[in-house]
């Protein structure tokens, strides 16, 4: 049984999260993927998906590596990074080249210029390409060819999806973590890799979209048979329903957000709860206590928002014909996803099935982590094992960020702490 190392720094808008897994792979090429550690920590120096501020994010980035770090047992030196935000956005592409070798087979080569001849599409200086992702190959006129390497053609073609993102906030993430003396194996869409641990092959091949509601932004993948055919994201999440329960109750984002936590763990009594109960609200700090109509919070302040939410998400799928593709219907996930009537809203706005996600596919210390909010975090793990057991290890030169560097100045810092701790 052979076994590696994955690890995956999530960064979010609201929390930084951490994880590193062992994979185990036996004779039979079934894999096993445990998790060894796990850290989440307050986000800092980050806004609606971007990096704003570097010092900050660099310290939040080294507090949740080196908690993940003690708990493992490992020195973290290169991870899957997560990106996100407003800036993300995709389309399709097709490329064809002939057959190298026409009396012959379709080899590995002739597969990888076809999605060279794909990439090749025109794209401001200020956006840069994060994925190519094949959707489909036609061999000699002959569509739906998922692989094509040991067929007999003459002419390939390939049809693709491609992501791209802005190119300053590709740097600031890169930079960010490389301070942290963590070199990157990949930049992945949040979506993408949410897409990983929530959805499953029946509702891809059926055709469906994953909605995964952050706190600064909401990304948005979907599957047509199959295969990703739109990604995007809107510049609107959770964190925004925090805000107007604030404004509304007057109290601050600390207690609006405990107020939100609260409402989303309730469940309907056996008697049928009164939609006009009086609900008591304890401002942090505070000595008086304020009552305020249940009613008025989730009809008032949380409704209006999902529906501005999902009315946004419902015109992307309808801009690129996809509202009509997608009868699995939506996969809401995220931390925003836990919000109280998110269903019901998401239903009545869109018009198609809709279930919430947990996130699955592994095992070991996962105990407060299959959970929504995580399920970006835990797909950038399943992602990092699909993309080493299919093309090997990319920590020797295929990501972004991945080649060797010298030590930053973060890391230099952690070194010179850790000798003086040895130090009598």
């Amino acid at each position: 049984m052979n076994s590696k190392i994955v690890s995956a720094i999530d960064i979010g808008s609201s929390k930084i999260t951490t994880l590193i897994a062992q994979v185990n792979i036996d004779n039979t090429g079934d894999t096993g993927v445990n998790i060894m550690g796990v850290s989440a920590v307050e986000a800092k120096g980050i806004k609606k998906g971007q990096i704003v501020n570097i010092e900050e994010a660099v310290e939040a980035t080294i507090e949740s590596v080196e908690a993940s770090e003690r708990m493992a047992g490992y020195n973290l030196d290169h991870a899957f990074i997560s990106i996100g935000g407003a800036h993300v956005s995709s389309q399709n592409s097709k490329g064809v080249v002939a057959v190298s070798n026409p009396e012959g087979e379709i080899s590995p080569d002739d597969v990888e210029r076809v999605i060279e001849a794909a990439r090749a599409i025109s794209l401001p200086v200020s956006r840069q390409t994060i994925h190519v992702i094949p959707r489909e190959f036609v061999v000699d006129g002959e569509a739906g060819v998922k692989d094509p390497v040991g067929m007999s053609g003459v002419r390939l073609e390939v049809d693709t999806h491609i992501v791209t993102a802005s190119s300053p906030a590709l740097k600031n993430l890169s930079r960010t973590v490389q301070e942290v003396g963590v070199s990157v194996d990949e930049v992945v869409f949040n979506g993408l890799a949410s897409s990983f641990s929530c959805l499953t092959d029946t509702e891809k091949e059926l055709g469906c979209s994953l909605i995964d509601i952050g706190s600064g932004t909401t990304s948005v993948v979907s599957f047509i048979d199959g295969a990703l055919s739109y990604s995007g994201a809107i510049p609107i999440g959770a964190r925004n329903v925090t805000n107007d329960l604030a404004i509304g109750l007057r109290v601050s984002l600390e207690t609006a957000e405990s107020v939100k936590r609260n409402l989303s763990k309730e469940t309907k009594s056996k008697d049928g709860e009164r939609r006009d109960a009086q609900i008591e609200i304890a401002e942090k700090g505070a000595n008086e206590l304020k009552r305020v109509q249940k009613r008025t919070l989730t009809e008032g302040i949380i409704k209006p928002r999902l529906n501005e939410i999902f009315t946004m998400v419902k015109l992307e799928l309808e801009k690129n014909n996809l509202i009509n593709k997608i009868p699995s219907g939506l996969v809401l996930t995220g931390g925003g996803s836990l919000t109280y009537g998110v269903e019901e809203s998401a239903k009545r706005t869109i018009g198609l099935p809709v279930r919430v996600a947990k996130p699955g596919g592994v095992g070991g210390l996962t105990d407060d982590i299959l959970t929504p909010e995580y399920s970006s975090s835990i797909g950038l793990i399943l992602y990092g094992v699909m993309v080493e057991k299919t093309y090997g290890p990319v920590s020797q030169g295929g990501g972004i960020g991945s080649k060797m560097r010298a030590p930053s100045k973060a890391l230099f810092g952690r070194i010179v702490e850790t000798i003086k701790e040895l130090l009598p």
